[in-house]
């Protein structure tokens, strides 16, 4: 009977130690991202559009799985309509026209893919890059912090006047529904726009919390790859991959929830401006918002962020590796249980930050993993950080520190097709330090 139990003891650790999984970074018993995300989408062929997508959307439309088709200039989907996307079916935005997708407020998206065949949105050209067309945009009725309401106008070139109601968003409805995005990849989007900067991959704005976006995924985007303007936004499982731009930049008084995602950056073809994987803000301009109004909130929790260099130290030296997430005035940020790998530093607050408690009251780490960064958590122009060494090493925070390399961090990012960006089983084993540089855990 003894010998039974400490079998069964050992049978039970052993199967307990297979089916385990790191609560820090992104997380599933299965790597989610398999079968429905894209590493190498220039080496698929989705073939020939067979239907032309342009103007107006005026009546409910169902796009199908059995046709290709070519998004031409400014497509919007106007108030009350419903554009339904088959699962599997293929959107090629047009390069010349400077092809884009807008939901108007009021409308609605049902993008339901599926994991085995998910909804693509790629471009038209046989050769694809960064910034081939536009990109998706979606605009709600729900509140904003800026005066009155906005507009995405400037984002289309050459519009007649009875579009411009459709580019406008923002309301009073934090429960609004634009639809669903679910398995959908967005790929090489981005254009440049005289006078006006990049288009994105995904822009919401105003977007309510009954809106469904998740496993989504933005990749080789010349803009940001998911911008957020307001609204109630909860984002699960989305993933960026070698943005131009920010990762995933929120702003103008957003209430959001990002959790089990990943950004991966690479210094190759990062924007020369300041991109990020995460940026946290309240406005552009102070004079463009409304302070009685909610400022930005977001709660940011299993995401893993990484930077993808061959070589940390060289790229870091030649100025190609940024700061990690960048937190602005006004702006309040609850991140946890994340993973911050191979940046200078991890994190930027702006300046015009004073290290206060009212201050970083709004701003928390906790349950961080932060691993081989040039430096934690700083004031922008500001060297001396030990007012928030203090602050975020107190063991209460139960931050964590490590210095090593992605590949032995990370269970397989090296896998071109299959890369799975968990953290490796009991990579973390020593118990939390004061938060210093050289208190560092056994990674051994």
């Amino acid at each position: 009977m003894k010998n039974f139990t400490t079998s069964l003891l050992i049978f039970l650790f052993i199967i307990g130690n297979i089916f385990a999984q790191q609560e820090k970074g992104i997380i599933g018993t299965d790597n989610w991202l398999y079968n429905w995300t894209e590493f190498s989408p220039n080496q698929e062929d989705y073939g020939e559009p067979t239907q032309i997508l342009t103007g107006n959307i005026t009546k409910d439309t169902r796009l199908t799985k059995r046709n290709t088709y070519l998004l031409l200039g400014s497509v919007f989907v106007k108030d009350s309509v419903t554009l339904t996307i088959e699962p599997g079916t293929v959107i090629m935005g047009d390069y010349a026209s400077k092809a884009s997708l807008t939901i108007a407020r009021g409308a609605k998206i049902i993008a339901d893919g599926q994991e085995t065949d998910p909804i693509i949105f790629t471009s038209n050209r046989v050769v694809k890059r960064p910034g081939d067309w536009g990109g998706l945009i979606i605009l709600g009725d729900a509140p904003t912090n800026k005066f009155g309401n906005g507009s995405v106008a400037s984002y289309h070139s050459n519009l007649d006047s009875s579009s411009y109601p459709s580019t406008n968003f923002g309301g009073q409805n934090p429960n609004s529904n634009s639809g669903i995005l679910r398995y959908v990849r967005i790929e090489y989007s981005g254009k440049r726009l005289k006078n006006v900067g990049y288009f994105n991959g995904l822009l919401l704005a105003s977007v309510g919390n009954e809106t469904i976006l998740e496993n989504i995924m933005v990749s080789h985007c010349a803009g940001n790859s998911f911008k957020v303007w307001g609204g109630e936004v909860n984002l699960n499982k989305a993933v960026s991959y070698k943005s131009n731009g920010n990762d995933f930049k929120f702003n103008y008084g957003t209430q959001s929830v990002l959790s089990n995602s990943l950004a991966v950056r690479s210094p190759y073809v990062s924007s020369s401006d300041g991109a990020r994987c995460l940026q946290v803000m309240s406005y552009n301009k102070k004079e463009e918002v409304d302070f009685s109004k909610k400022s930005t909130r977001l709660i940011a929790k299993n995401l893993t962020l990484v930077n993808d260099s061959d070589d940390l130290n060289s790229d870091i030296e030649k100025g190609l590796v940024k700061e990690a997430v960048y937190v602005s005035e006004n702006a309040s940020l609850d991140m946890n249980k994340s993973v911050i790998s191979g940046f200078n530093p991890a994190v930027l607050f702006e300046e015009k930050i004073i290290v206060n408690q009212e201050n970083l009251e709004k701003i928390k780490f906790t349950d961080m993993y932060f691993n081989n960064c040039k430096g934690n958590i700083f004031v922008e122009y500001n060297s001396n950080n030990e007012d928030l060494e203090n602050w975020y090493g107190n063991s209460a925070f139960f931050n964590v520190y490590s210095k090593s390399s992605n590949s032995e961090t990370f269970i397989d990012l090296n896998n071109s097709k299959r890369p799975d960006f968990r953290l490796r089983i009991n990579k973390i084993k020593a118990s939390k330090t004061q938060y210093a540089s050289e208190n560092i855990i056994d990674n051994n």
